[in-house]
């Protein structure tokens, strides 16, 4: 029996391939828009999220200027741990007007701060024990007010108490720093005879209202 060849190369036995036209209508038709369900799901996740992140991102302010604050607690306390340790006399050494402050050692009967009496700080890279509230790491915190005594120099004798000059042996009144940033505003008090530290937020009264009829 012989086989017909011809009728396995026919037209009808071969598997015709799809032009590249039919391609892409193909493809079209496999794929599909987004549903209104699905938007809004988007939408009120990327809603949650925002509600989120942006309260968060407007609190960074608040927490520069608590850090700032802190670090003038923990500083006045080293000063005061510091002159214990040691014995010696201690100075913390604020500049309202640049905002900034030093923790100095007294040496002798007089004290003028410089350079030379300036501690030493391994974290800074200058070494000076120096901090300015003019780094951007305390955001818009500022150093507003200072009284120690009627100055703005906080001295620790060698029993880490609080005393009103360099070399006597008059106990402190004690005294405060003032620190306002972001719509806050923080007195850091410091205890006489004790020199204990503690914070107090400040909440500013509102404004007076104008005489009625003007």
């Amino acid at each position: 029996m012989r086989i017909n060849r011809s009728l396995m190369t026919s037209p009808i036995h071969r598997r015709a391939r799809p032009t590249p036209g039919a391609a892409r209508c193909a493809g079209a038709a496999s794929s599909r828009a987004f549903t209104l369900l699905e938007l809004l799901a988007v939408i009120v996740i990327l809603g949650i999220a925002g509600a989120m992140i942006i309260p968060a991102m407007g609190e960074t302010g608040v927490l520069k200027v608590q850090a700032a604050v802190r670090t003038i607690v923990a500083d006045i306390t080293f000063a005061q741990s510091d002159a214990v340790a040691f014995q010696e006399r201690r100075a913390v050494v604020f500049n309202v007007q640049a905002s900034k402050y030093s923790v100095h050692e007294v040496t002798g009967d007089t004290f003028a701060p410089d350079d030379t009496n300036m501690m030493y700080d391994a974290s800074r890279p200058d070494g000076k024990y120096l901090v300015d509230f003019l780094d951007a790491r305390f955001g818009a915190s500022r150093i507003t007010a200072v009284d120690f005594d009627g100055t703005e120099i906080l001295y620790f004798d060698a029993m880490g108490g609080p005393v009103t000059d360099p070399s006597g042996n008059t106990p402190s009144n004690g005294g405060k720093v003032t620190v306002v940033g972001s719509g806050s505003t923080y007195d850091i008090l410091v205890d006489a005879f004790t020199g204990r530290t503690s914070v107090t937020r400040v909440t500013a009264a509102p404004p007076a209202p104008p005489p009625s009829g003007t």
